[in-house]
């Protein structure tokens, strides 16, 4: 509870409510306009420092005492500040530090003189802080203890006023606060978005803590002061209102931070007095006069602090207590971090378990942003070595919570929580180690990055030195000895952890904090040109992959696929700093990498060979052609010897960068590529001659010509590529399967370098090709893709269900994927025509599963390159299967494979027409599409009495997938060249043959709204029998009253339609 007022503030306070009696029944009013509300202040420009007293004066006093007390600040203010002029507490806010501590100085004097009306300033001021637009009216009582007085204690609404009424007790008044009901929609002046709310914040806390500051030696000690602002912030702390709840919480816990000020400043004055008192004890009696002074301060400040720490345990426990559950998230941050605050301040009263409890409790709230509060307070308390032992209960309680927040779905939280675990290592255990280490290899970059300070400060950083020697000449040994037990540990860390193809998620995070370690790259190639006994193969083989990594990460910086929170945009301090590890890498690499070329076993060179692309040209040693001229020495006489695809590969690599122009060693890397070229073409001719022969031949021929057409084209290369596609040609029909695989990527390999390599060299050529596939060879080549990719592929999966495991069947599926992959690029990069792609694009929903993605994105590169033409193998691709389908049907035989149903056909039109994403963009195509369906079904048309339909009329039913695309302008387009092609025909619209048409025309006339339930053609059945109709009777007559409408609308609104006189029959002929 709050202490009582002194004696003399009850008579002063009675005193003033008699003088007050003419008035309206011992009560004033503070009035706030509508118009001159805190919301319009805080549309004002916060540069605004002139106020003038007729726009600033927002508060209306109808008691004499208050517009006295307002008149005289305003008097001061104005002989004191001259750019200060007639503002309110709320106004101030805008005003900046200054003015703001001159106004709370004015304000202190005004209370000297007139306490009741000053106070009633403040609380006006914290009311408008909380957006309120209504009016506080403050009613003297003379004892808080009275039952009538406690029964007014409401918060009620009046609908049809429109108003709500809160009525509590701030000693010596009963205020009464009334406003619109709809202000807890609206958004206050601490929640409203951009830099404003911000601003306002801090300002309104500033505010808090400079009145604290300015009447901390006088006034705050009163016991009138303090108890009436303490009243009235924990009654509106308790508000239902949301802006009162959160604005009057923040203003209570800002307060108690300050007094906690107070009272350190008090405690460091009684620490002086005790010192000063023990000095004084040792002087002579004559001195004893300053002892008791000493002595009496003391007390004094005791007393003071006393008091100050009686204030701060009712804020607590009336706001505090209350509210760190509140509802709203924004109210327990504000809490929670005050808290935080406190214990850090004022240690020997809020750093105890009876506090500490609380942030325990938090860090389980819902909301990461509470939670994110708690764990940034506990980092201050952790990070200070003499609040530790304060911290064990806690910790005890609580450290498996805090482990398993760096889980947290929120990354941010899940960031802090392990900054605090590395500040506070001394409490884990092993066990705790090896689950916080594994972060390392987290998706997440910060997270990753300070689990790996702890994996450095824990593991690497914790290597003692090999020598303790300070003798200058071994100092350096020392050092080396010291680097390669941290790359022990590092390595031993790695295997431990049995993660596997994650080296430069690791270097990643390591490269923060141990850079230094990973840069040294004379000690890994110290380290890797040591006896090979010294370290294991496997050990060997990480520390390649280690210092791969490092390279990387000194040249491309931390941007990793798979792993976010990296800097995206590099400063000019980091370029530098990169630019610099680029030359020190190159420098040193490029004398020492032919050594290690020549050392390692062949699973180690390809690692190796991933170094030199990373080179700086424009290094110094760059034109050290000893050097260079060593390194491609060495690399020829490795791709010599070694014939595995990943050394060719990464060969390839090295030779493609060594080899641009820009580079200073460009003409020896080019005349080192030329002469092992010319090597393998020797070598290639006398193997062509064998390879039809001998099956496992076909390896190495292709895989040589591959690398030889990457590196370059010598003379009379469209003869060595025609003789290559010819016998090639030729091994497609070999008997052994794999070389007949080996045989179709070896000719979509060539003939897709030859193509891209041909428009990268000279861009601006845009002719024939070279070498153009004969028709044989691409007849050969799509029937390859069709039997072993699809068709055959479903015949070899049944037959091996029972004989092959999982693994053979992915392993199956990627080889076939890889051959369609290779097909689809040389229709991609123009080799074959494009129409060559409609038989691939057939089963794109019949393998979708498999293949989809494939023939997902060869659709958008052909319609990237041309659109028309792209939208004609579509169609030609629908129009095929939809042949196939007829023949079927008409033959009467047995299902072929190749042969899909109507509904399927259907299906995949409807997928087509999902890729014509923008509208305009693909207008013209779109109704390309429709165009050709149409000629396709009308065209060469006549009807006889034996064939009165069109043979492909249900194609219209496929064709009205696309309808939905096209403009509406080009839907009347469409329809009339649709009336076009009929009007020379007899259309009975009763007959059900013609129903696909009238299908076909409500999709264009947007009658049918895209319905897909008219299947009016069952097609996944045989060709209907002469008198056999298609649907029962009983569910045709449903239908025909589906279509009754649509019908009536077609014969309303074509204006050429000619209607037969009716033959008795029912039947009613029109004609287009």
């Amino acid at each position: 509870m709050i202490p009582e007022a002194t004696a003399a503030a009850a008579s002063r306070s009675s005193e003033q409510n008699k003088s007050s009696c003419a008035k309206a029944d011992t009560s004033e009013a503070v009035s706030h306009s509508e118009e001159d509300s805190g919301n319009e202040n805080r549309r004002k420009s916060v540069r605004r420092r002139r106020r003038t007293h007729e726009s600033s004066e927002n508060v209306k006093c109808k008691s004499p005492k208050a517009s006295c007390s307002g008149t005289r600040r305003a008097g001061r203010g104005h002989g004191k500040q001259k750019h200060v002029e007639a503002v309110t507490l709320f106004e101030v806010i805008t005003m900046g530090r200054s003015a703001m501590q001159a106004v709370i100085d004015d304000w202190i004097e005004a209370y000297g003189s007139d306490r009741d009306s000053s106070l009633l300033d403040l609380i006006s001021f914290f009311i408008q802080c909380s957006g309120c637009k209504g009016v506080v009216t403050a009613e003297m009582c003379q004892s808080k203890e009275d039952s009538e007085v406690m029964s007014k204690m409401v918060e009620e609404l009046d609908e049809t006023a429109g108003l709500q009424y809160k009525k509590f007790l701030a000693f010596p008044w009963i205020l009464t606060v009334t406003w619109p009901m709809d202000t807890d929609s609206v958004e206050y002046p601490l929640v409203q978005s951009g830099p404003y709310g911000r601003w306002f914040h801090s300002e309104f806390c500033d505010f808090v803590s400079v009145l604290v500051a300015q009447c901390q030696h006088g006034i705050i000690f009163d016991g009138y002061l303090m108890n009436t602002l303490i009243s009235l912030l924990t009654e509106l702390s308790n508000s239902c209102v949301r802006a009162f709840r959160h604005t009057c919480t923040l203003a209570a816990v800002k307060l108690l931070s300050s007094l906690v000020g107070v009272a350190l400043s008090l405690s460091a004055g009684i620490e002086n007095s005790q010192k000063l008192y023990e000095v004084q004890k040792t002087k002579t009696m004559r001195q004893k006069s300053a002892q008791q002074l000493e002595k009496v301060q003391r007390k004094i400040a005791e007393e003071k602090r006393a008091e100050i720490e009686s204030m701060m345990d009712i804020i607590f426990k009336g706001v505090f207590l209350k509210r760190y559950r509140d509802v709203l998230p924004e109210i327990r941050c504000v809490c929670m971090e005050e808290l935080g605050l406190w214990m850090k301040l004022y240690s020997s009263v809020f750093l105890s378990d009876s506090y500490l409890k609380y942030m325990g409790w938090m860090m389980h709230d819902k909301v990461p942003d509470v939670r994110l509060k708690c764990v940034l307070a506990l980092q201050g308390l952790y990070g200070d070595p003499l609040f530790l032992p304060k911290l064990d209960l806690f910790t005890s309680r609580f450290k498996d919570r805090i482990i398993s927040m760096t889980l947290d779905k929120d990354s941010e939280v899940a960031v802090q929580t392990m900054k605090l675990l590395v500040t506070s290592d001394d409490v884990l255990t092993p066990e705790d180690y090896k689950h916080l280490l594994q972060f390392v290899y987290s998706s997440q970059r910060p997270l990753a990055a300070t689990a790996g300070e702890l994996l450095f400060s824990r593991l690497l950083n914790a290597v003692a030195p090999a020598s303790d020697t300070q003798d200058g000449s071994n100092e350096d040994e020392a050092c080396k000895q010291q680097t390669f037990a941290r790359l022990k540990a590092l390595l031993h860390f790695y295997q431990e952890s049995e993660l596997h193809n994650h080296v430069v998620y690791l270097v990643d995070s390591l490269w923060d904090c141990g850079g230094a370690l990973l840069k040294d790259w004379p000690s890994f190639t110290s380290a890797l040109l040591q006896d090979s006994s010294s370290c294991s193969p496997g050990r060997e083989m990480l520390l390649v992959e280690i210092l791969v990594a490092s390279v990387r990460q000194a040249s491309e910086g931390p941007v990793l696929a798979g792993r976010s929170g990296a800097k995206k945009v590099m400063s000019a301090r980091d370029k530098k700093i990169q630019n610099d590890d680029c030359l020190k890498l190159t420098e040193h690499l490029l004398t020492v990498l032919p050594k290690l070329l020549s050392k390692v076993s062949s699973d180690i060179l390809a690692y190796l060979m991933r170094i030199p692309p990373y080179f700086l040209p424009e290094c110094l040693h760059a034109e050290n052609t000893q050097a260079v001229s060593s390194l491609l020495t060495e690399l020829e006489a490795v791709l010599d010897v070694h014939s595995g695809p990943a050394v060719l590969e990464g060969g390839a690599r090295v030779f493609l960068s060594l080899c641009r122009e820009e580079t200073a060693w460009c003409s020896p890397a080019r005349a080192a590529r030329d002469s092992l070229v010319q090597r393998w073409v020797d070598r290639l001719t006398a193997l062509l001659g064998e390879s039809l022969k001998v099956s496992t031949a076909g390896f190495m021929w292709t895989q040589l010509l591959c690398v030889r057409l990457v590196f370059m084209y010598p003379e009379k290369k469209e003869l060595q590529l025609r003789l290559f596609c010819e016998r090639s040609h030729h091994c497609l029909s070999h008997g052994d399967l794999s070389v007949r695989q080996q045989a179709f990527l070896g000719v979509c390999d060539v003939l897709t370098a030859h193509s891209y390599q041909l428009r990268v060299w000279d861009p601006t050529s845009f002719g024939p090709l070279l070498y153009t596939p004969s028709p044989k060879l691409q007849r050969a080549l799509l029937n390859f893709v069709c039997v072993h990719v699809f068709v055959g592929s479903d015949y070899d999966s049944q037959s091996r269900d029972h004989s092959e495991g999982k693994v053979e069947k992915l392993e199956d599926l990627h080889k076939w994927r890889n051959v369609l992959a290779a097909y689809c690029k040389l229709i991609i990069h123009g080799v074959l025509e494009m129409s060559m792609a409609a038989e691939v694009f057939m089963y794109y929903m019949k393998y979708y599963n498999d293949f989809g993605d494939i023939i997902k994105e060869t659709v958008y590169r052909t319609r990237q390159m041309d659109k028309i033409e792209s939208a004609r193998t579509l169609v030609l691709c629908l129009q095929q299967l939809f042949v196939r389908l007829k023949q079927e049907q008409e033959s009467g035989g047995r299902p072929h494979p190749g042969v899909q149903t109507f509904t399927s056909i259907k299906e995949l039109a409807r997928r087509f027409a999902l890729t014509f994403g923008d509208l305009v963009k693909f207008r013209e195509c779109v109704v390309l599409v429709h165009r050709n369906g149409i000629e396709f079904v009308f065209q060469d048309f006549t009807q006889t009495p034996d064939s009165s339909t069109p043979l492909y009329l249900s194609y219209l039913t496929i064709l009205s997938e696309f309808s939905s695309k096209l403009l509406r302008p080009d839907k009347k387009a469409v329809f009339s060249y649709l009336q076009k092609h009929t009007a020379e025909h007899i259309i009975d619209l009763r007959e059900e043959c013609w129903q696909p048409l009238i299908y076909y025309r409500a999709s264009l006339l947007a009658v049918a709204e895209g319905e897909d339930a008219i299947s009016y053609v069952s097609s996944d059945r045989k060709a209907n029998l002469p008198n056999r109709l298609p649907f029962s009777k009983q569910k045709w007559e449903g239908r025909r009253a589906e279509f009754s409408q649509a019908q009536s609308d077609f014969l309303t609104i074509t204006s050429c339609f000619r209607c037969e006189p009716d033959d008795g029959d029912g039947t009613v002929e029109v004609e287009l």
